[in-house]
Order: C-alpha cells, then sequence, then structure tokens
C-alpha cells in the first residue's frame, strides 16, 4: 500500500512519462523507501543520459511532500550545489555532515559525528568519488571515507542509504574501482543492497552530441580491470548532425574559449586536460592572451585549491557561521575560489605570500581573509612536493626553536598562518579528476600526446568523464581527424 503511494507520487511529480526501465526503477525505489528492514542501501547506477539525475530530483520532491526525512550529500562542495541546483533541495559535502572538530582547540582533527537523525534516507550523488583507501590519512576519522560514512548513517534507528552514480567516470585516485558502487564491497558490510542500473538512454537525448558519443563511449568500456590496453582505440566522435561536440585547431583556441567567457562567463567554461603541466600551459596562455593579465594575481582571478586546509575555516567569523548554514568544515582540495582583494605580498621561509580576500561560489559565495602560497600556481606538481614540505616546515619550526616543549613547539606550527598558507593554481584549466562532480556549459577536452597502447580503459574513463562535464558545449582540441567520423 505504501508502496504504490510513493509510486504513484513519484509518476505524478515526473516531469516526463517514464520508459519502462525508469518506471521498473521508480518501483524498486518506492519498495525500498517504504521497507523498514535495517542496514538496507539502494544502490542506482546509471550511464549519462538515461535520467537518474531527474529520477532522484522527482524522488527527493515527492518523499519532502509526504514529510519523510531525506538528508542529500555528496563528495565534494562543487557537486553538492549541483544537486542542489537539480534537487531543488540543500544538499552537504559528506565530510560537512558526518565528522565533527575533535576539540575547539584542535583544527586539524576531525572525528566521526553523532548520527541525531531516525527514520532518514541519506542519498549521496557522485558517489562513484568516494574513495576507501585511506589515503587521506587519518584526519577524517579513519581516513577510509567509505567506512566512516556507512558507520555514520547505520549508527541511528532505521536510518537507509542511496548511492548514487556511474561506474564509467574515473574511481577514485589511487583505486582501480569506485568502491561505493561495488555490490559486493557493500555487502561486505553486512547491507541488504537492492541494485539497479539504467542503462537506456533517452529517445530525446540523442538530439544531444554529447550525449550519444557519451553513450557510444560508454559502451565500449568494459566492467572488468584486466582488459586489453588497446580497448578504446577504435572509438570515433560523431559530429554530423550535432551542434553540441565542435572539433576546433588551435588557431580557433583562442578565440572559440573568448566568445564563451564573453557569452556566458568565466565561471561557466573550463579546459579539462591529462596533466598539471598541460594545464599550466592552457593556464598561462589563457592570461597571457585572453584576460591580458600581467601580475601574477589579479582581482577577479580564479583559482583552484590544490590541498586541503583546516586552518582558515577555524578564523570565519563568529556572524558568518551564525548565517551560514552550510559553512565548509575545510577548504577542500577542488574547491574553487575568486579573488576579491589583494593587500600585501612577501617572502617568508623560503617561500613567497600574498594576502587576499576570496569567495568560494560552491558555498554560497562565503568570504575568507586568508594567506595564499604563490609558489604552487606556477609548479608542475599537484602541490608541495614532499621535499619542499619537509623545507618549509624546518624552516618555520626555526622560529620556535626556543621553546623547550616539543609539545609547545607543534601548537605553535599549527597556529602558523605561513605553514597553513592555501596552495592553489590558477582554475581556468584543470585535471579531469579536479573536475569530477563538477559541470560546465563550456568544456574544452585536450587529449594531449597518448602513447602508443594508451588508449585504454583508465583512458576511456578520463574521455567519458571530461564529455560529460558539459551542459552545453564540447569543443575537442586539436582532435586527430582519424578519430572524428
Amino acid at each position: 500500500m505504501i508502496t504504490e503511494k510513493i509510486t504513484d507520487k513519484i509518476v505524478n511529480l515526473y516531469p516526463f512519462t517514464p520508459t519502462e526501465e525508469q518506471m521498473e526503477a521508480i518501483k524498486a525505489m518506492s519498495h525500498f523507501v517504504a521497507m523498514s528492514a535495517e542496514r538496507q542501501v539502494f544502490l542506482l547506477k546509471g550511464y549519462a543520459g538515461t535520467g537518474k539525475t531527474t529520477l532522484v530530483a522527482t524522488l527527493v520532491k515527492a518523499l519532502k511532500q509526504m514529510r519523510r526525512k531525506v538528508i542529500l550529500m555528496a563528495p565534494t562542495g562543487r557537486a553538492a550545489k549541483v544537486f542542489s541546483t537539480y534537487s531543488g533541495f540543500m544538499a552537504y559535502t559528506i565530510h560537512k555532515r558526518i565528522y565533527r572538530q575533535k576539540s575547539i582547540v584542535d583544527n586539524t582533527s576531525f572525528q566521526l559525528n553523532i548520527n541525531n537523525y531516525e527514520d532518514t534516507l541519506f542519498i549521496v550523488d557522485e558517489s562513484s568519488m568516494i574513495s576507501n583507501q585511506g589515503l587521506s590519512g587519518s584526519m577524517f576519522g579513519t581516513g577510509r571515507l567509505l567506512d566512516d560514512l556507512i558507520t555514520y548513517v547505520y549508527s541511528s534507528k532505521s536510518c537507509s542509504l542511496l548511492l548514487l552514480g556511474d561506474s564509467a567516470q574515473l574511481p577514485p585516485v589511487g583505486e582501480y574501482s569506485s568502491p561505493a558502487l561495488l555490490e559486493k564491497e557493500l555487502e561486505s558490510y553486512n547491507l541488504k543492497v537492492t541494485p539497479f542500473t539504467l542503462k537506456t538512454v533517452m529517445r530525446q537525448t540523442y538530439t544531444s552530441g554529447i550525449l550519444y558519443n557519451a553513450t557510444q563511449l560508454r559502451n565500449m568500456l568494459p566492467e572488468k580491470v584486466d582488459i586489453p590496453a588497446e580497448i578504446m582505440s577504435g572509438f570515433k566522435f560523431k559530429l554530423s548532425g550535432f551542434t553540441d561536440v565542435v572539433r576546433i585547431s588551435g588557431q580557433d583556441l583562442i578565440e572559440s574559449i573568448s566568445h564563451c567567457y564573453r557569452r556566458d562567463g568565466i565561471e561557466e567554461t573550463i579546459v579539462l586536460c591529462r596533466s598539471n603541466k598541460k594545464a599550466i600551459v592552457y593556464n598561462n596562455g589563457i592570461r597571457n592572451t585572453i584576460l591580458d593579465r600581467e601580475d601574477e594575481l589579479n582581482r577577479g582571478e580564479h583559482l583552484m585549491i590544490v590541498k586541503n586546509n583546516y586552518y582558515w575555516t577555524e578564523h570565519l567569523a563568529p556572524e558568518d557561521r551564525d548565517s551560514y548554514l552550510e559553512y565548509p568544515s575545510f577548504i577542500a582540495n577542488g574547491d574553487v575560489a575568486v579573488v576579491q582583494r589583494i593587500r600585501r605580498s612577501r617572502e617568508m621561509y623560503g617561500f613567497r605570500y600574498v594576502d587576499v580576500v576570496l569567495t568560494f561560489p560552491d558555498y554560497d559565495d562565503i568570504e575568507m581573509d586568508v594567506t595564499l602560497l604563490l609558489d604552487t600556481l606556477h609548479s608542475e606538481s599537484p602541490s608541495l612536493t614532499q621535499q619542499e614540505n619537509e623545507r618549509l616546515f624546518g624552516n618555520v619550526m626555526e622560529d620556535y626553536i626556543h621553546i623547550r616543549s616539543k609539545k609547545e613547539r607543534m601548537k605553535q606550527l599549527r597556529e602558523n598562518q605561513y605553514y597553513n598558507a592555501i596552495q592553489v593554481k590558477y582554475a581556468y584549466a584543470i585535471t579531469c579528476h579536479k573536475a569530477q562532480g563538477g559541470q560546465w556549459k563550456n568544456v574544452f577536452i585536450d587529449q594531449g600526446y597518448v602513447p602508443e597502447g594508451g588508449r585504454d580503459a583508465d583512458y576511456g574513463r578520463w574521455l567519458y568523464t571530461a564529455l560529460t562535464r558539459a551542459t552545453e558545449t564540447v569543443y575537442l582540441v586539436n582532435w586527430p581527424e582519424k578519430e572524428i567520423e
């Protein structure tokens, strides 16, 4: 009875006539939501263009109207903002929801929060990004995000979890697959898994070259990890009949990016590369040629944070915290910030710094006074190298050598603004891993040099992820003629 009621509610709110496959998914989700079984999880996987976004958004609206408790989450601030946009309700970062600071004085360690919700459905978008390798160390809980998420959700009465994602996208850094999208992995937590995969691309999506080509690419991707190296070598982009996938030459690049900036704004345009080295070339070219910027940093500069930072959020004014429901508990690797004001620059401890005021578009443009470390702007490494970190650590500690207590010296280090300076890069061109969870109207894709045997499944997932970041137009930069049909 309850299942039918939920099903009818979803169908009535659905903006289209559901396909047969979508109808099956609606019934399966309705049954899942109506069940009262403990430790149950619904695993919804869907290819691009199958309607999973619309389906989940409608489910959320239906449950909200029925006064059912739903919490929406995503792995990153950008992904949470996208989720909020299409669902119509506030989505939180996983870290913000499930962790809390261990103590007022310790801003470098977070423990698992208490789940005070009962009879609540937690829905997590972009679940392919959830890692479980402990690469983040023990800064947050156990360092294994999937472990902690499951522990948090099921620590309270009658709570359940719906994981949403696309297994064709890039897995978390350092992992061969996305553990949160693997049925066997979830069952190892003693969870009852209800899996459903949307595979049928909606008819209307075939008017989109982005979704058509993404579908063709997705169908070539193998499910197994152990696959031939040249598995993707036969893929060709189909451009004829479509206006939203365009091949451009290097000569047209500057004008194309400039046109997108004028029409839609910098924040709706991104260049995706396969390496930080190539991203640096693009960022320098865009700043010098298109934005006409000669200084290293300008007002309005778009920056990407390249290392998690826990120091500056502790310095938010109390009024900021009270007025901002979803202020970040930390500034995350991959967050985008915009420079509003530039103050004092200087050299300290063998590195270059500048004081700025930043706003964060993915967090309702919250404003922060911070210190930036400038050296990473032009570095080919993702952030400071281990050697550079050790040099910074040693140079800062020399200021506290007179303090006998090691504990007190480390306390002073944690409170040092230069040691805790935010590491950034320009955000006009980024790697695909940094782009996951985000969407832009215009996406320029540069595959760069692909060596012999390099068109493997990893390459296919990279290309699929890059292609599906665009909501309006994809520009293929200097794409080989032989890979176009």
